[in-house]
C-alpha cells in the first residue's frame, strides 16, 4: 500500500526565485486551509486515490546562488502583488524552515571546481537532505533562470545539466520546468536511462503556449488554414531580464513554436518576440495575431491577449509535477514520462493538443491508482 504521508522532498534548483518562493508559500497556505488549491490539477477529484504524497508530507529545500532569504523574497513578492497581503507573515515559519535547507549552488563566478566536483558536491547536498529528514525520496525540480543553448564546443556543462547530473547521481527523479538543456545531452540522456529514474520536462506551459495548445487543434479540426501566427511577450522581473538575452529567448521560443508545427503540420509564418519591461515585474502580457484562411479563400484574423502572473501560474504546476513524479518513482516507473506533456511546452513525446494531453494525464492517474 502507498503511504501518502511518507515524507517527500522537493528540491528546487533556483530555490530563492519567484516560482519556488510562491510554491513553498502556496503549499503552506493550502495545507493550513488559508487558501484553496486553485490551479492544482492534482487536487481535483480525478486524482483521488492515486497515492500522491500529501501536501503536508512535502519538505522543501534547494540550491541557489542568490542569498536573499525566502521570508524576504516573500515580502518582495507581496509588494509586487504576487502573494496576497498577510500570507508571508502567516507562513513565515514554513518559509524560514525551507530557507534553512537551501545550499549554495553553482558554478559561482570564478568557481575553481570541475564539473565532476560540482556534481559530486551538489549530489552530496541532496543525499544529506534526504537522510537528515528521513525522506522516502527527493524530487529535484529545476526552476532556475533560462539558459542560452550551450555552444557545440562548450568545455563545460551548463548549470541546468550539472543539477540534472547531480539528481541522477543521488538517485533522485528530475523535473525540468525550464527550457534549459538539463538532461538533454547525449551523455545525460543515457545516464538517465541507466539510472532507472523517472524524469519529466521541459519548459512549463503556463500562458501563451497553453492557449496555443488549445487554439491550434481548433483550426485543424475545423479545416481552417493558418497562414501566419505571430506573438509578443511583455514581461519583467528576473525572467524578463534573462530573456533579454537572444540565446535564452531562442531557447524559450523553441517550445512555443513546437506546438504549432506539430499540431498544424507546418510552421506558419511569424515568430514570437520577447520584450523585457522591468516595470511589469512578475506580470506578463502575451499577444497573439493569427491570420487564417477559410472557405473560398476568405482571409480572417483571430487576436488574443493573455495577462497573468507567471509565478502564480507556475507554482501549482510545480507542486503537481513534484507529487506526480514522486508517485511514479514509488510505483517503479522509470525514464521519460510523456504522459505529463500536459504541463510542458517541449514534452518528452506524446500529443501536442491540450485536450489529448489531458486525456493522457488522466490515464496516467489511473495507472498510478492501479499500482497501489
Amino acid at each position: 500500500m502507498t503511504d501518502t504521508h511518507a515524507r517527500t522532498g522537493v528540491w528546487f534548483a533556483g530555490a530563492r526565485g519567484s516560482v519556488a518562493t510562491t510554491a513553498v508559500a502556496g503549499c503552506a497556505a493550502v495545507r493550513a486551509g488559508l487558501h484553496p488549491a486553485t490551479g492544482m490539477v492534482t487536487e481535483t477529484p480525478a486524482f483521488a486515490g492515486t497515492g500522491l504524497p500529501s501536501l503536508a508530507a512535502l519538505v522543501f529545500g534547494g540550491h541557489d546562488i542568490a542569498t536573499s532569504p525566502l521570508p524576504k523574497r516573500a515580502e518582495q513578492l507581496t509588494g509586487a502583488g504576487v502573494l496576497p497581503h498577510g500570507l508571508a507573515d502567516a507562513v513565515h515559519a514554513e518559509l524560514a524552515a525551507a530557507d534553512e535547507e537551501i545550499r549554495t549552488g553553482g558554478p559561482l563566478p570564478d568557481d575553481p571546481r570541475t564539473d565532476a566536483e560540482l556534481v559530486a558536491d551538489l549530489a552530496a547536498d541532496l543525499v544529506s537532505f534526504r537522510g537528515r529528514h528521513a525522506l522516502a525520496r527527493v524530487v529535484v525540480v529545476n526552476v532556475s533562470s533560462t539558459e542560452p543553448p550551450p555552444a557545440p564546443d562548450a568545455a563545460r556543462l551548463p548549470p541546468s545539466s550539472l543539477y540534472a547530473a547531480a539528481a541522477l547521481r543521488a538517485g533522485c527523479p528530475y523535473v525540468d520546468f525550464t527550457p534549459s538543456t538539463g538532461l538533454r545531452t547525449p551523455d545525460l540522456s543515457a545516464a538517465a536511462t541507466a539510472a532507472g529514474l523517472p524524469h519529466a520536462g521541459r519548459d512549463g506551459k503556463t500562458g501563451q503556449t497553453l492557449l496555443r495548445s488549445v487554439l491550434a487543434p481548433m483550426f485543424v479540426q475545423r479545416a481552417l488554414d493558418v497562414r501566419a501566427w505571430s506573438g509578443t511577450n511583455l514581461l519583467g522581473g528576473g525572467d524578463g531580464a534573462t530573456l533579454a538575452d537572444p540565446g535564452a529567448a531562442a531557447a524559450k521560443n523553441a517550445g512555443k513554436e513546437r506546438v504549432l508545427t506539430e499540431t498544424l503540420g507546418h510552421r506558419p509564418e511569424g515568430r514570437v518576440h520577447i520584450d523585457d519591461v522591468p516595470a511589469l515585474g512578475d506580470w506578463k502580457t502575451a499577444w497573439d495575431h493569427i491570420a487564417f484562411e477559410g472557405f473560398l479563400g476568405s482571409r480572417m484574423v483571430l487576436q488574443t491577449i493573455w495577462q497573468g502572473c507567471d509565478s502564480a501560474l507556475a507554482a501549482p504546476l510545480v507542486l503537481d509535477l513534484a507529487r506526480l513524479v514522486a508517485r511514479a518513482h514509488e510505483a517503479g516507473l522509470a525514464g521519460p514520462l510523456p504522459e505529463l506533456g500536459f504541463y510542458f511546452k517541449d514534452p518528452d513525446g506524446g500529443p501536442s493538443g491540450l485536450a489529448e494531453q489531458y486525456a493522457e494525464l488522466l490515464a496516467f492517474a489511473a495507472r498510478l491508482r492501479e499500482a497501489r
